[in-house]
């Protein structure tokens, strides 16, 4: 009974991530549109580019658990991004922009990190061995974005929004 359970509950976190990732691919063309910082524009490129593959193998583990790959709706990432969208149009033009859409990307990044690391350890529960090599991949993609990231800002993005 509780195996069941966790089968139904790792399908429907595969749908919410399948959901966020289509979200954010979306999302990440405007963040790179609209940062003033070479590296960090490079950075949502890659990253876009990352998520793509994101989304292939999220497909491959829908196919390993025998569902189609769809998604549902993901409030958490709907906040996140609207609160990127926010960072866009507020400080648009300003030394702080970049400063802000590091921010809003990384708390993009540490709420996939937090579902592919579950969906990871259920999916090591459910014996999905091939789900595991998948879900790991990914999640270690995502941690290198954050580090990335966090790189970024301590390499001046911040230090150019305090002195503006």
């Amino acid at each position: 009974m509780a195996h069941e359970k966790l089968s139904d509950l790792f399908h429907d976190t595969l749908k919410d991530i399948y959901y966020a990732e289509g979200k954010i691919l979306k999302a990440l063309p405007k963040m790179a549109k609209g940062a003033q910082s070479p590296e960090l524009k490079a950075a949502f490129e890659k990253h876009r580019e990352e998520t793509e593959g994101h989304v292939e193998r999220l497909k491959q583990v829908f196919g390993i658990i025998g569902k189609p790959a769809q998604g549902k709706t993901c409030e958490a990432i709907e906040g996140i991004l609207g609160e990127g969208n926010e960072i866009l149009a507020e400080f648009k033009g300003t030394a702080a922009l970049d400063a802000g859409l590091v921010s809003a990307a990384q708390a993009v990044e540490h709420y996939e990190i937090a579902r592919y690391g579950t969906l990871k350890q259920w999916a090591k529960d459910l014996g999905l061995k091939d789900a595991v090599k998948l879900l790991d991949q990914t999640l270690t993609e995502e941690s290198k974005t954050d580090e990335a990231l966090t790189r970024l800002a301590e390499g001046g993005v911040n230090h150019k929004a305090m002195a503006a």
